[in-house]
């Protein structure tokens, strides 16, 4: 797999590269929440067999609290993968809309989903929803847009 994303990445412009490594990584939290479903699932499995009494109850039960949990967080990351989904890469628009990467004073913003900052390229990206302060400030806008975050002025560089 590893070798599969090096040589797609050769292909891609800065921001499909971004926008791969994200849809990536969000996969990745899908398998090991599924991982770990499944992980509990057999193991409430194996305990049934051989158990029983108040003890084996308690350790039931506590397996299905945890995988409910679990089943939660699964289903907020496959919400994220869909919002990814929807975002097509290739799109360049002047205005700032869901999918755009932002060049700010320097600081690249991917308006996406609350995930996690990346180097890309020796380049920090920070993706941001459009539901937060600073994605919402951004939406709507152009190249060019002056704003101010805790007493910073920022400017708006470029956007893809």
């Amino acid at each position: 797999m590893y070798l599969y994303r090096q040589a797609i990445s050769y292909k891609m412009t800065f921001k499909q590269k971004i926008h791969t490594h994200y849809t990536l990584l969000v996969q990745d939290r899908i398998d090991v929440f599924r991982d770990m479903i499944s992980g509990l699932t057999e193991d409430s499995k194996n305990d049934a067999k051989g158990s029983a009494g108040d003890k084996h109850e308690t350790a039931l039960s506590m397996m299905h609290i945890e995988q409910e949990k679990l089943n939660r967080k699964l289903a907020e990351v496959l919400d994220q993968k869909g919002v990814l989904e929807k975002i097509n890469p290739e799109i360049s628009a002047e205005t700032i809309s869901l999918g755009s990467l932002v060049k700010a004073n320097g600081i690249y913003l991917y308006l996406s989903l609350a995930l996690p900052k990346i180097n890309m390229e020796g380049i920090n990206i920070i993706a941001l929803s459009p539901q937060a302060p600073l994605g919402n400030k951004l939406m709507g806008n152009k190249v060019g847009f002056t704003f101010e975050i805790n007493g910073t002025t920022y400017l708006v560089e470029t956007v893809e």
